[in-house]
């Protein structure tokens, strides 16, 4: 079967042996170091590159197929492998980047794919070593062992049985009982797992500050930056980030809370955590239709946008690359991740019947759109940018979208839209919150689960002060509720990723709405940047504001607040 005939369910799952991978590797490895000459060490490397194609995709198909139905034991078994196999993996790789950095034509190849190719190179270089393999496997067993306790999640909610996703609609019911009564399950899920998952927690800080420690770092800080590739921003720099938001955002949120407050009818000083999840008296905008419905409409929306962007969308129509539905076994979450044996993007998500759902098939979509206009550009290390980069293509494309939600919601299009915008704005001071905190946990790596819990609450009062738990949520109450951000555990430090993304994306709702013909291609222009380079240099080559620079913040919400003025938000 061809690859453009091909579904995505008609993939062979293969598990790679190891001892086939090393012989390969080692055998191209060998070749380039035997290579005297340009021209022989780019065979090699052309060899490498394509190589890795075919490891990858095996290696993403086993993760799709294990979120999609975390209960299955031969899936799990197979992930399991992966999990063990990633460091070691990594520490081929690490051999070959060695003899890679020292070859005699390095200039000639930085000449033919920038000194960024090599600075990617070195940064890895700086984050890994195989001594701290034991660790490394370590921690893929625990964070598959987090997605597990998550993943199993069956709460018994009014005559059915709901996974964590399948709650949120029961959390935004214009009913407070109905929305009290919902969050107190999900908080009892949460409490009976809490020590198994502060345990996981503790184990994964002791692991990732023994690996840091090993490779000669004073705390995973410095080698959790280099392991996202963050070459061109440090923490310092994040620290006056968060501090601009502190600052310029968290009144502006506290304001949007106000008027929240106001229009479903609780005195402010009486919300609790529950009741924020409901924007409207008469309910938050809810989409036309289900999953096969708002597939219709995004297909149409794409049409229109552009052919690029309809081309895109029927291939990932055609080939069963959209996962969208929740259901019982499947991982919680949403993601787009890439196969590049096939130069198919992937879509995984948890629809469960909100809003949110419109707000997930946007985001994702943008990131798979630029996984598909990067997906043969050579080499394949700058087909996808760092994180908060990836993160600029899927929130810019929540508001190019903004012109096509009438389709999705009808006579509430407007209301989606200042609920979107609002919702926006109230993100950055909970993602700074997330960053904060785990920048207090690395830095006190043998804390207990109970200091953390204390520690999360001080901050969220400081970001968040309008945030309050009943006490019968007894998990969330204490300051246990960033257990349930699976970002902390899996990928430490990316969460700050969203919140730099999010002042970009901002930026393109302001431009689009002026021009948003050039608005749009700007934003193409971005996408086929792929990762030819870090953040702030991206940032620089496609004209948009630095975040980190002081005043940056300032200047991007200024006419957020102006369109979301021009709301009557009395009438939603």
């Amino acid at each position: 079967m061809k690859n453009k005939d091909i579904k995505f369910e008609e993939i062979p799952l293969k598990v790679p042996s190891y001892k086939a991978i090393e012989k390969k590797l080692t055998e191209i490895t060998n070749e380039l170091s035997e290579a005297k000459d340009f021209a022989s060490g780019m065979k090699a490397i052309k060899k490498m590159n394509k190589y890795m194609e075919k490891l990858e995709t095996q290696i993403t198909v086993i993760s799709i197929r294990y979120s999609l139905n975390t209960t299955d034991k031969k899936i799990a078994k197979a992930q399991d492998k992966i999990d063990e196999m990633s460091p070691l993996l990594s520490n081929l790789i690490n051999r070959w980047n060695h003899i890679l950095v020292k070859v005699p034509y390095r200039a000639e190849i930085e000449k033919k794919y920038t000194p960024y190719y090599f600075q990617m190179i070195e940064n890895s270089l700086k984050s890994f070593d195989e001594k701290i393999i034991p660790e490394l496997i370590e921690i893929n067993k625990l964070s598959s062992q987090y997605d597990r306790v998550l993943g199993s999640a069956q709460i018994e909610f009014r005559g059915g049985t709901y996974n964590l996703s399948q709650m949120g609609k029961f959390s935004t019911d214009k009913d407070r009982q109905t929305r009290y009564e919902a969050s107190k399950k999900v908080d009892e899920f949460f409490e009976a797992h809490e020590k198994e998952i502060g345990d996981i927690y503790s184990k994964l800080v002791i692991l990732r500050d023994t690996a840091a420690k090993k490779l000669g770092y004073k705390s995973y800080t410095e080698l959790g930056y280099l392991s996202l590739g963050r070459v061109d921003y440090d923490a310092k720099m994040v620290e006056g980030y968060r501090k601009q938001i502190s600052e310029e955002v968290v009144p502006v949120a506290q304001k949007l809370y106000k008027k929240q407050a106001k229009r479903i009818g609780i005195p402010f000083n009486k919300m609790y955590s529950y009741d924020y999840n409901l924007s409207f008296l008469s309910g938050n905008p809810k989409p036309v239709g289900d999953s096969k419905k708002l597939v219709e409409i995004a297909t149409h929306m794409y049409d229109d946008m552009s052919k690029e962007s309809g081309e895109f969308f029927h291939l990932m129509k055609d080939h069963h690359l959209l996962d969208l539905d929740a259901r019982p076994g499947k991982a919680p979450g949403g993601y787009m991740t890439y196969l590049p044996l096939y130069h198919f993007p992937f879509i995984f998500s948890n629809f469960n019947g909100t809003q949110g759902d419109v707000n997930v098939l946007t985001h994702e979509v943008g990131h798979a759109f630029q996984g598909y206009l990067s997906g043969k550009i050579q080499p394949p290390d700058f087909r996808s940018p760092t994180l908060e980069t990836c993160e600029i293509h899927s929130m810019s494309m929540e508001f190019f979208a903004w012109p096509y939600m009438k389709d999705f919601f009808g006579e509430e299009d407007e209301k989606y839209r200042f609920s979107h915008l609002s919702d926006a704005i109230e993100f950055l001071p909970y993602g700074i919150s997330i960053d904060e905190f785990q920048h207090w946990v690395y830095a006190h790596p043998t804390a207990s689960h109970e200091e953390r819990c204390k520690v999360w609450l001080d901050i969220q009062s400081r970001y968040e002060p309008h945030k309050k738990y009943p006490e019968e949520l007894k998990c969330f109450s204490h300051g246990a509720g960033w257990i349930r951000q699976s970002h902390i555990f899996g990928v430490p430090f990316y969460y700050i990723d969203y919140t730099l993304a999010q002042v970009c994306a901002f930026q393109f709702l302001v431009e689009m709405r002026k021009n948003h013909e050039r608005a749009w291609r700007k934003y193409v222009k971005l996408c086929k940047c792929g990762g030819k380079y870090p953040f702030v240099k991206t940032l620089e080559k496609n004209h948009l504001r630095n975040p980190f620079i002081d005043g940056n913040i300032k200047k991007v919400i200024r006419p957020l607040v102006k369109i979301l003025n021009s709301f009557d938000d009395s009438k939603f």
